[in-house]
């Protein structure tokens, strides 16, 4: 007998106890009506889509197709269907449309039933294209990667030809991270003439945005929204024709490469998770409001690499992940699994940042600076544990201000720093920057440190560690073999006998003499865009780590004890975000002002997290994270 029937038998019995026949025939009249009133089904739950949905406000998803894929995957009725349901089993809510890629030229009626396709089925959709040379198609450059020759008219006309076709067919349009050059052809050379090779290229394809792209499609479509995605190697960006100031203005929106990829393997360049942060918020500085979203990919990533592009790039602020590439989704990867589970987590942090960004050191890099010696400092001191948020203009607000070598390219910053130095911030500079800045004879007098000061990179091979000498991984690379005058040194290397200064202290004042990584170091290993080679700077030990991260944390009222490998980012008055992105599981001390006065809550377990005398002892495992907030105020 089901629950049903065991509720009318009662009901009879009971009835025909107190000879209720009446009523017990108006009863019996409206039981089914009665029993549907109150024994209501749950309530469904969500499917993906739906729910992803709802949050696009928070974070949406997107997935970049290929023009390869659309002519392969796309052009039939079954796969079709599975494109529909990778988009839906995913929560993925809009799709980008390639219309052109290494030669193939996807024709219109395919790209309009494609779109069409989609936006039928709710998911919103944008075009796209490749700017890379295939047969027949423009002309390839005289370098070494396979980017086009801009300088050629051939080149020009095809892509402006495919541009007033796409116009037709989109609203709005993004160019992929392709729109750059090393061509050292006969013809570049003689439109060079006298500009350095950085300046030409930038010149150029500032000027082509205007005539191959932006002119051509909104002569077609006045109301098309294009965008310009950029690369991730944002220290590289100008020597390649990247004029980010002067591009960025012309576009109507920007989104910017986060695919940092296996921080362990040479395939993508050692590229570090941080450089996801530093990429999207330094771009985020001077594009401003028209900032759209992050872009990563699979290549080189297991899933904990997948996830952890996703996780830094909403802490930079991204509240659009477009995933490359589709042809992933169809062969399936582990990182989709994590999306799909963390999607909430992602979407809640999103929301979060969207008010209270991420707080920290600031971090100066004008646009279109050479680093030198310094290429991408700023992914590994975040790596050190300090949240460095990059910005194109001087922080002359700022309490902690970190300056390496690109920083040199402001001529009027011994005047910023002078007056930053009045208002009792704290200033850390790096050999490099002092070596090359305008005015580096008084900057390194500032600092205590001897002048002149040469460019001089070497590996030593120890550190002291509490007054022994240590052997680190890949050694230790230093800028240069520094003199002190006034400052003192607090971090001391051993090189052939010799101990050198490693930081450098002179009040308020501190000096890195690092080296991450100039030309000469591409140039060794043959690498053109990403790091040649693994950092000793990220196998010191823990007090080192410390340390160094003291200088820069204790001004802004942290104190965080951790090894390296391990980022620390606060956001508004009352939350940290740390991830450690080790292989095993590492201990972290955290204290800071408020938390003997609050109720601290892991916003991805749930869990109440305790306090001790002030500060939170915790234990994260490896390539996990913790989201830590103080839940109220007593």
């Amino acid at each position: 007998m089901n629950m049903t029937e065991k509720l009318i038998s009662k009901l009879l019995k009971n009835i025909l106890k107190y000879h209720l026949f009446t009523s017990a025939y108006i009863w019996i009249l409206l039981l089914p009506a009665f029993m549907v009133s109150c024994i209501q089904p749950a309530e469904p739950v969500n499917d993906q889509f739906s729910y992803a949905q709802e949050r696009k406000d928070d974070l949406q998803l997107s997935i970049y197709i290929t023009a390869h894929a659309v002519k392969n995957l796309l052009s039939d009725e079954a796969g079709r269907r599975e494109a529909i349901s990778i988009f839906r089993c995913n929560g993925i809510t809009k799709a980008y449309i390639e219309v052109y890629r290494g030669g193939l030229v996807i024709e219109k009626n395919l790209l309009e039933d494609v779109r069409d396709l989609f936006e039928k089925n709710q998911i919103e959709v944008v075009g796209g294209i490749a700017t890379v040379p295939g047969d027949n198609f423009g002309v390839r450059q005289e370098a070494q990667l396979g980017w086009f020759n801009w300088q050629n008219p051939k080149t020009q006309a095809d892509l402006k030809e495919v541009m007033m076709m796409s116009a037709d067919v989109f609203d709005e349009f993004i160019i992929d991270d392709f729109l750059c050059t090393a061509d050292t052809s006969m013809e570049s050379k003689a439109a060079k003439g006298d500009r350095s090779w950085s300046q030409y290229r930038r010149d150029l394809l500032t000027e082509l945005s205007e005539s191959v792209f932006i002119g051509p499609a909104k002569s077609i479509n006045p109301d098309i929204k294009l965008i310009i995605k950029y690369p991730q190697w944002y220290d590289r960006f100008h020597l390649f024709g990247y004029d980010v100031e002067n591009k960025t203005a012309l576009y109507d929106k920007v989104w910017v490469g986060t695919e940092s990829r296996g921080q362990y393997t040479q395939r993508y360049g050692f590229v570090q998770p941080y450089e996801s942060f530093v990429s999207y918020k330094w771009m985020e500085s001077l594009a401003g409001k028209k900032m759209g979203g992050a872009w990563f990919d699979h290549g080189d990533c297991d899933e904990n690499d997948f996830i952890d592009q996703a996780w830094q790039s909403v802490l930079a602020g991204a509240q659009e992940l477009s995933v490359f590439n589709y042809f992933d989704f169809v062969n399936g990867h582990k990182g989709h699994h994590l999306m799909r589970r963390q999607f909430t987590q992602l979407a809640d942090l999103a929301r979060k940042v969207a008010t209270e960004p991420v707080k920290g050191v600031m971090a100066y890099k004008p646009a279109n600076s050479n680093a030198y010696g310094d290429l991408y400092i700023m992914d590994f001191i975040g790596m050190l544990g300090v949240p460095l948020i990059p910005v194109s203009q001087y922080p002359e607000n700022a309490k902690v201000i970190f300056l390496p070598t690109q920083a040199a390219a402001d001529t009027e910053i011994l005047t910023k720093i002078e007056t930053s130095i009045s208002n009792h911030a704290t200033l850390i500079f790096t050999t490099g920057f002092l070596a090359h800045a305008k005015d580096g004879k008084r900057l390194a007098e500032i600092a205590g440190i001897s002048w002149p000061l040469d460019s001089s990179p070497f590996v030593a091979d120890q550190i002291i560690v509490e007054g022994k000498a240590e052997t680190i991984k890949y050694g230790l690379n230093l800028e240069s073999d520094i003199q002190l005058t006034e400052g003192y040194a607090k971090l001391v290397v051993r090189h052939n006998s010799d101990e050198i200064a490693f930081l450098v202290v002179r009040e308020h004042i501190f000096t890195l003499n690092t080296h991450t990584f100039s030309q000469a170091d591409f140039d060794k290993v043959g690498e053109v865009l990403l790091c040649p080679r693994p950092m000793g700077l990220l196998e010191i030990p823990q007090t080192w780590a410390n340390t160094l991260r003291d200088q820069f944390l204790t001004p802004l009222g942290f104190d965080f004890n951790a090894p390296t490998r391990v980022t620390f980012q606060p956001y508004g008055d009352s939350g940290w975000v740390i991830q450690n992105y080790n292989q095993e599981t590492v201990h972290i001390d955290l204290s800071t002002e408020g938390l003997e006065n609050g109720r601290i809550e892991d916003k991805f377990s749930g869990k109440q997290v305790h306090i001790l005398e002030g500060q939170i002892n915790m234990e994260i495992p490896p390539r996990s994270r913790l989201w830590l907030e103080i839940s109220d105020l007593e």
